[in-house]
């Protein structure tokens, strides 16, 4: 039985994936690209206005302490993404501001301290897609040998986000005094330390921020792994996920809405947005041979090297013209990124593909799920998932920027607008977590002292989640 409540008091959520020239591995190379996107400032405040536009919910700017790229496949290279959301909370006014950050390569304090300082910036649209990070490549960046056990990052990342939630309620609201007369500008004893003692943390002080606009960030997640559902069933607020069919998107939909409650939380304090990359033109056909222009453009060896990382087998193994091996790793021997290992070897499966028509289906949505046609036809996709209790919401990833994103807003916002699953403007001074239908929480000092003020105001501050 779907989770969903009726389509009355449902509004879809949409949240735009910003990446370089776009989510297609050969988008650089189109005419129209610029192959130097994903450094250009300018660049990205031109996606975000047009997302604005589109009334999105959110843009979301993925991350990782590693450059993932082959230099020589696409534009490698990013900007750190809290600097370039800084800059976009000047350029934008409404629209929501998430970014990727490791729990496994950063320390609580500064990045509690650089995510509260984004959300005052952009008075209370910041968000934090928590990840652990897989792979040895990143730990070598930090005097490591190899990543941490699966578990094990997710252990850290559990106690991480702890410790974040104890330094951003380390300050209550109320602090500021003001007192000219008496030269009281605050008061001391609404101020918590947390001197946290942990197994992988040790924190003594409070933040050096005052608790911001939403009391803490929107909490994002994108694991899909059965420690990453578990995570996420616990703190996450939204939840970008990966699906191919609508009956895997309802059932990892349904597992996690009731993971949710199982913790005591509302499933609807949880909203699910599965990733999509629209290909869209006038007619079905067009749309067909703009993605088949894209795909001519991939060059094999590339992604027959990355798809052969992932699934940590050789590459003479993955013969072009051959299916998969049939003696893979179990999904439970590989210690990177567990759910999208599933995803595309059931991908490849469930197709019977080959080796190079797989890599042709992941140069688009590396797993997520490709929708080619027309404005029509992508309309209807998104409504049956949001009303087949399969999604929240989307996370948007165009194959081309900004041509793509721009597609999308003057051609299907429109159509979800007028079948009234979607906004047709913002409310004036609502932050990221008011416009996904979340009560700001209360700061965990005063929902000890005043347990009905709990009550009230809970989302990812459920007590249940409250750091003893």
């Amino acid at each position: 039985m779907s989770e969903s409540p009726s389509r009355s008091s449902r509004s879809l959520h949409l949240n735009a994936f910003l990446m370089s020239t776009g989510h297609h591995e050969a988008s650089w190379r189109l005419a129209e690209s610029d192959p130097h996107a994903n450094v250009d400032i300018e660049h990205y405040k031109r996606l975000a206005r047009i997302a604005e536009r589109g009334t999105f919910d959110s843009l979301f700017l993925a991350d990782g302490p590693v450059l993932f790229e082959d230099v020589a496949q696409r534009p490698a290279g990013v900007i750190e993404p809290l600097t370039l959301l800084t800059v976009l909370a000047t350029a934008t006014e409404h629209i929501g501001l998430i970014a990727t950050a490791s729990t496994s390569y950063n320390s609580p304090y500064n990045l509690a301290r650089r995510f509260g300082s984004l959300d005052h910036i952009s008075a209370g649209r910041a968000g934090w897609n928590i990840v652990t990070t897989a792979g040895a490549a990143a730990a070598r960046n930090f005097g490591l040998d190899d990543a941490p056990a699966h578990a094990e990052r997710y252990e850290r990342a559990a106690e991480f986000l702890d410790v974040a939630l104890k330094l951003w309620d380390s300050w209550e609201d109320d602090v500021y005094v003001g007192d000219k007369e008496t030269g009281t500008w605050g008061e001391n004893d609404k101020i918590h330390p947390p001197r946290h003692r942990g197994r992988f943390f040790s924190v003594e002080g409070a933040l050096n921020v005052p608790r911001t606009p939403q009391g803490y960030p929107l909490l994002v997640q994108a694991g899909s792994s059965a420690d990453g559902k578990d995570f996420a069933a616990r703190y996450a607020e939204a939840v970008f996920t990966a699906q191919q069919t609508l009956e895997d998107a309802q059932s990892f939909y349904a597992d996690l809405k009731a993971r949710t409650r199982a913790l005591g939380r509302d499933p609807e304090g949880i909203k699910v947005l599965p990733g999509i990359v629209p290909v869209i033109a006038d007619t079905e056909a067009e749309a067909r041979r703009r993605e088949q222009e894209l795909d001519d453009l991939i060059v094999p060896w590339h992604a027959q090297r990355r798809l052969a990382e992932l699934l940590q087998v050789p590459i003479e193994r993955l013969a072009l013209d051959a299916q998969l091996p049939a003696d893979l790793p179990p999904e439970t021997h590989i210690q990177g990124a567990q759910s999208r290992y599933a995803l595309i070897v059931d991908l490849a499966r469930r197709e019977r593909l080959t080796v190079r028509q797989l890599i042709g289906r992941l140069g688009g949505g590396r797993g997520h799920r490709t929708f080619t046609g027309t404005p029509e036809q992508v309309a209807d996709a998104i409504e049956s998932w949001f009303e087949s209790g399969a999604a929240d919401g989307f996370n948007i990833m165009p194959a081309v920027l900004p041509s793509g994103l721009e597609l999308f807003v003057d051609h299907v916002v429109p159509l979800l607008r007028a079948r009234g699953l979607f906004r047709t403007e913002y409310v004036p001074g609502q932050t990221l977590r008011e416009r996904y239908g979340l009560p700001r929480p209360v700061n965990q000092h005063v929902a000890l002292r005043d347990p009905v003020a709990a009550a009230i105001g809970t989302s990812a501050a459920d007590p249940a989640l409250v750091p003893a």
